[in-house]
């Protein structure tokens, strides 16, 4: 995942703005890390590159 992206990104859940926690990155592009919504506190994984910005499920009672 390219930084710049971090500018347009935000939470799915809340729309909340994203914070960076990389964990490997090269000359271009974060590797391996997370996004982090403060405002939530949901945690989306970056793999190779790939942000899962997905929202988590929420169980059916």
């Amino acid at each position: 995942m390219r930084r710049q992206l971090l500018e347009i990104l935000a939470c799915p859940v809340c729309k909340g703005g994203l914070e960076l926690k990389a964990e490997e990155e090269d000359e271009h592009e974060v590797l391996e890390g997370a996004l982090f919504c403060g405002r939530c506190r949901h945690e989306y994984r970056i793999t190779e590159g790939i942000p899962d910005l997905l929202p988590p499920l929420r169980r059916c009672q």
